[in-house]
């Protein structure tokens, strides 16, 4: 393919922008979007951290001390998926390669995003269970599960499907 046909694909979705200017404003969204995960689940893990120095964690059978121990390790990865970009950028600044970087950063962000799920899902098990001891507390939770999902990746995939059929 000529690099004028290739440039003609490139701008084939109305912005006129080069590989570089679409990795950059692709940089700058993904980033902004890290943002948001990163504060949610450094605030959550470091709630996490403090659950073990309190007086009633002692008294935790021990079903409910794994599920917390899975949760706080679910809770250290999503944290280090989802600050992963932003080193991974630091450490690969100015070698002229921000299209694969984005790429890369964007597989850190969703693993860290599924990570993530995972914690939430974790904690929420654990605090259903200490707090209601209720036969119910599995389906809620799997409730909650479907619609996490629902959201955070059925939707968006269905639209982005749909969006590409049309």
């Amino acid at each position: 393919m000529s690099s004028t046909t290739q440039q003609t694909d490139d701008r084939a979705d109305g912005r006129e922008e080069t590989e570089n200017e679409r990795a950059d404003r692709q940089w700058s969204e993904l980033i902004q979007e890290v943002r948001v995960a990163q504060t949610g689940v450094q605030i959550m893990f470091g709630f996490l951290l403090t659950v073990v120095f309190t007086p009633r964690f002692t008294t935790l059978p021990d079903v409910d001390r794994t599920i917390y121990l899975v949760t706080v390790v679910l809770g250290a990865a999503a944290t280090g998926a989802l600050i992963g970009p932003v080193a991974f950028h630091r450490v690969v600044s100015g070698r002229r390669m921000k299209p694969r970087a984005v790429i890369w950063a964007s597989r850190l962000t969703v693993t860290g995003l599924c990570l993530l799920l995972a914690t939430l899902i974790s904690a929420l098990l654990l605090i259903m269970r200490v707090a209601t001891h209720n036969h119910l507390v599995p389906w809620i939770v799997a409730g909650i599960v479907a619609w996490y999902v629902l959201c955070w990746f059925v939707l968006p995939l269905w639209a982005g499907h749909r969006h590409t059929r049309t």
